[in-house]
Formats: structure tokens, C-alpha cells, sequence
């Protein structure tokens, strides 16, 4: 320690004498030294000159750590937050077995963790949670998607819904629930070729989840759709809004009612595609949106006889591509 320790008389009190020790840098000694503790590199550092006068000094403070998404959250000394999905609580530390033949301290380790979740309750709801995730990551929706799909599956397992059902079958209808409820909706088809589930048996899970859970759902509009069905086709912005003021105004024509919002938000990215000279096909359509080429023609026919009332003048002066001579004859 590169110290110098003085020591000097304080104030009297009483009729002894007392002692204070006072800390001084070699270097410069200051009378009234300056001396600080980094604890970050571990060193006592004098801010007058910079030398550095002990190393290896101890923190002493509290270990405070957050886990903290945003800023400004209170600091938990506790390690993570329990998961909210599971019941009771978890060790959240993946302990390896260690090397190929698993022995040794290891082995012990993960086997006790294994205790801590061996309830077969608790492993399913890992399982289902997992799969739910892989699902969802692969048609990249948002974690809040993700999450209120989990809550529903939880609510499945609360409610012990899930007796005699297929547990595929549950977890595609609670991600098309979640869809609806974060107003992201999939359709059916995109729900069954994700998760490889017939639609008869989605459709029918997912009314009895609804019914069971009162889960509020809304329906699915045209304009839901557009945006995304938009973003896969490479279309620009002004397309996107055109179509959305297309499918308002065709949803008020008598002469569509019955047709599906898919049916109808296809037929008019179709139409408006055409109307701005960026063209796409029904085939191409087809395959973004799930619906047949022949349900996109047979809408289209529909708005291009009654393409008079569709493309009033706030059409037009929305772009100065809009033609109507680009829209094909049906």
C-alpha cells in the first residue's frame, strides 16, 4: 500500500485526547487528499495525480442486478423472473450433463434439476410452450402474438379442455386465437400450413376454445389482410391504400355480400394491381393469400361490372397511375 498515514490530534472531547488517522498520496501529498475507490478495475486511485496506490480492493456494496427489459425498472437481487406460464417456482439455470458419458458432478447436478421439474404437468406446458414458440418464430410473429397464445394453452391446461383432444389440434387454434386477439389475424389455410392441421379441425377447436373461454375474438376484416398480403407481393404503399379504399367500398355493394374477406381483399389487390400498371397475377395471388385463382377471378369479375361505382374521383386523386384501361377483361 502506497500510503502514507499521518496521524494528527482531533478536537478534544472531554478530557482525552482522540486520534484521527488521515490517508495522504506519496506522490503529491495533498493535505487534503483526494483518494477514490474504482471499484469497477478494483484500485485505490489518487485524482489529483492518477497514481494508483492498492489494487485488489474488495466492493463491499449490495450486488444489486435487473433483468430489466426497459430502463428504470426496479433492480431485483433475485436472479429472473418467474416464468408467468408455469405454476409454482422454476429453476431457470440449463445444467449440461457434461461430456458424452454424463458422470461425474455433472450428471448429479442435472439430475437434480430434473427433480425440480419432474411434474408432468409442468413438462407438458414446457413442451407445448416450445412448440407454440417454433411455430410462431417461423411466420415471424411479434412476442405479444406468441405470448397470449401460451396464455391461452395455459387456460386449456387450467380448465383441463385438452381431455381427449389432439394437443396439435389445441395449439394451432389457440395461435389463430392469439392471432385475432392481437389484431393480427391469420387465416385458416395460413394456420394449416403452418402447423400441418386439417382446417375442418382448426374451425372446429377454435369454436370450442371460444365458447369455453369466452375469448373475444372480433372478426376478421378485408383491410386486416391487405397490408400483409401487400408486403409478400412486393407491393408499394400507394397500392396498399388504394385497395384499402376499394374493399371498404366493396363491402357496401350488394352484389358481393357472402364472399369471405380473403376472397374479397384478393380481388381487389388484383384489381388495383392492374388499375396501377404493376400488374399481379391471380396465381400470384393465389399463393399469398390462400384462396383458389378461380374465387379471385369470379370476385374480380364481380367489382369490374361494377367498377363505375368503385373507382369514384378520390381514386384518381390518389395517384396518377390509376387507370382504368390497364384492368383486364375478365
Amino acid at each position: 500500500m502506497s500510503l502514507t498515514e499521518k496521524k494528527q490530534p482531533a478536537a478534544l472531547s472531554g478530557p482525552e485526547r482522540q486520534w484521527n488517522v488521515v490517508l495522504m498520496c506519496t506522490n503529491c501529498r495533498n493535505p487534503v487528499p483526494n483518494i477514490v475507490e474504482d471499484f469497477a478495475s478494483g484500485d485505490t486511485v489518487c485524482e489529483d495525480c492518477g497514481l494508483v496506490l492498492g489494487d485488489r480492493i474488495v466492493d463491499t456494496r449490495s450486488e444489486w442486478r435487473t433483468f430489466a427489459n426497459e430502463e428504470g425498472d426496479d433492480p431485483s437481487r433475485v436472479g429472473n423472473a418467474a416464468n408467468p406460464f408455469l405454476d409454482g417456482a422454476q429453476l431457470d439455470t440449463i445444467i449440461s450433463r457434461g461430456g458424452d458419458n454424463g458422470t461425474g458432478l455433472a450428471r448429479d447436478l442435472n439430475r437434480a434439476q430434473g427433480r425440480t421439474t419432474a411434474h408432468r404437468h409442468e413438462r407438458n406446458l414446457v413442451q407445448a410452450y416450445k412448440e407454440i414458440s417454433a411455430l410462431c418464430d417461423a411466420y415471424d410473429m411479434p412476442k405479444t402474438t406468441v405470448d397470449i397464445a401460451k396464455q391461452m394453452y395455459k387456460k386449456v391446461e387450467d380448465f383441463q379442455l385438452q381431455r381427449g383432444k389432439n394437443n396439435d389440434v389445441i395449439i394451432a387454434a389457440c395461435i389463430f386465437l392469439a392471432c385475432r386477439q392481437d389484431n393480427a389475424p391469420r387465416t385458416f389455410k395460413e394456420i394449416c400450413s403452418l402447423t400441418k392441421v386439417d382446417r375442418k379441425d382448426i374451425g372446429r377447436m377454435f369454436k370450442f376454445l371460444k365458447s369455453k373461454l369466452n375469448a373475444d375474438t372480433g372478426t376478421t376484416s378485408s383491410n386486416d389482410l391487405i397490408a400483409r398480403f401487400c408486403s409478400n407481393l412486393s407491393l408499394d404503399q400507394d397500392i396498399r391504400r388504394i385497395t384499402e379504399l376499394l374493399t371498404k367500398k366493396a363491402k357496401d355493394m350488394n352484389h358481393i355480400s357472402g364472399k369471405s374477406p380473403v376472397s374479397i381483399a384478393s380481388a381487389c389487390i388484383y384489381m388495383t394491381s392492374h388499375l396501377m400498371g404493376s400488374a399481379r397475377d391471380a396465381k400470384a395471388i393465389s399463393e399469398i393469400a390462400g384462396v383458389g385463382e378461380a374465387t379471385i377471378k369470379t370476385t374480380y369479375k364481380i367489382l369490374y361490372a361494377n367498377r363505375h361505382e368503385l373507382l369514384t374521383p378520390d381514386i384518381y386523386a390518389r395517384s396518377s397511375k390509376v387507370s382504368e384501361a390497364n384492368l383486364p377483361n375478365p
